[in-house]
C-alpha cells in the first residue's frame, strides 16, 4: 500500500517535539504460492501498532509486526515528511522556519535495517564561471541529499548541518539586505562544482563514527543551462 497519510512525531535536538504529517509505503514480499497479500492488513497494524503518531523509534516494531501478521519473509516500511528547524539570518539574527524533506525507512527480516535520509536546499557558486569571468559568477540552487545508516543517536539537525556544510554557502528562509551580501559574498568565496559538493560532504561523514553506510548526491538546477549537474557517491565504511 502507498501513500499513507499518517501523523509523524519527533524528538528534536533543542529538547522539544515536531509533529508533522508523512506519506508511508509499507511492503511484503510475496510467495509464489500466494495470488495477493491482504492490504487491510497493513493499515491494521499501523493502527493497532501506533495509536498516536509514529514515532522513529517505533518504526522497526511497526515492520516487524508487518512482517508477522502479513507471514511474509520481508517487509518493508517507508515515510516521508518535511521538518522544519528554526534558523537565524547570518548577519541580523532574524529568525525563520526551514523546511527540509526527511525520509525513513525500514526493512525487516532476520535483521531490521533502518535507514535516515534528509534532502537539504543550499547554494553552490561555479568555478569555472568565476575563473573566466571578467566579474560575477553563475550560481544556482541545489538540492543535497544523504540516506544514512549509523550507529546510536543521529539527530536530524546534525545531517543537515553536515549536508549544509558542504555547499557553497546556506540558504536561509528570513534575509536583510545585510545577510544577502553575506550569503552573495560568501557563495563567490567558496565556490564549488557539483562534484566538490559531494566529496566535500563524503570526507564530513567518513569523519562522522555514528555513520557506518551512506548514499548522499546532489543535484544543481542550473542558471544558465537547461539542465542540471548531479554528481553521487555511495560507500559502505
Amino acid at each position: 500500500v502507498k501513500d499513507v497519510t499518517y501523523p509523524v512525531r519527533l524528538r528534536m535536538k533543542d529538547g522539544g517535539e515536531q509533529t508533522t504529517v508523512a506519506k508511508i509505503n509499507m511492503y511484503v514480499s510475496l510467495p509464489h504460492t500466494k495470488k495477493g497479500t491482504h492490504m487491510s492488513r497493513f493499515l491494521d497494524v499501523l493502527n493497532e501498532e501506533t495509536s498516536e503518531p509514529v514515532t522513529p523509534e517505533r518504526i522497526p516494531a511497526i515492520t516487524r509486526a508487518i512482517k508477522e501478521r502479513l507471514e511474509a519473509e520481508h517487509a518493508h516500511f517507508e515515510c516521508e515528511f518535511t521538518y522544519f528547524i528554526k534558523k537565524l539570518a547570518p548577519v541580523t539574527g532574524r529568525a525563520g522556519l526551514m523546511d527540509y524533506r526527511v525520509r525513513f525507512e525500514c526493512t525487516s527480516n532476520s535483521t531490521d535495517d533502518f535507514i535516515m535520509g534528509v534532502t537539504a536546499p543550499a547554494t553552490s557558486l561555479c568555478p569555472c564561471s568565476k575563473e573566466i569571468s571578467e566579474y560575477g559568477a553563475h550560481n544556482q540552487r541545489c538540492h543535497i541529499e544523504a540516506r544514512v545508516r549509523f550507529d546510536g543517536m543521529l539527530w536530524i539537525e546534525d545531517l543537515v548541518k553536515m549536508l549544509e556544510g558542504s555547499a557553497s554557502t546556506e540558504v536561509f528562509a528570513v534575509l536583510k539586505r545585510p545577510d544577502e551580501k553575506w550569503v552573495t559574498e560568501r557563495a563567490f568565496e567558496n565556490p564549488k562544482f557539483v562534484e566538490d559538493i559531494v566529496r566535500d560532504l563524503a570526507v564530513t561523514l567518513n569523519a562522522e563514527k555514528r555513520i557506518t553506510w551512506y548514499q548522499i548526491n546532489s543535484e544543481n538546477f542550473e542558471s544558465i543551462h537547461n539542465h542540471n549537474a548531479y554528481a553521487q557517491i555511495t560507500r559502505d565504511k
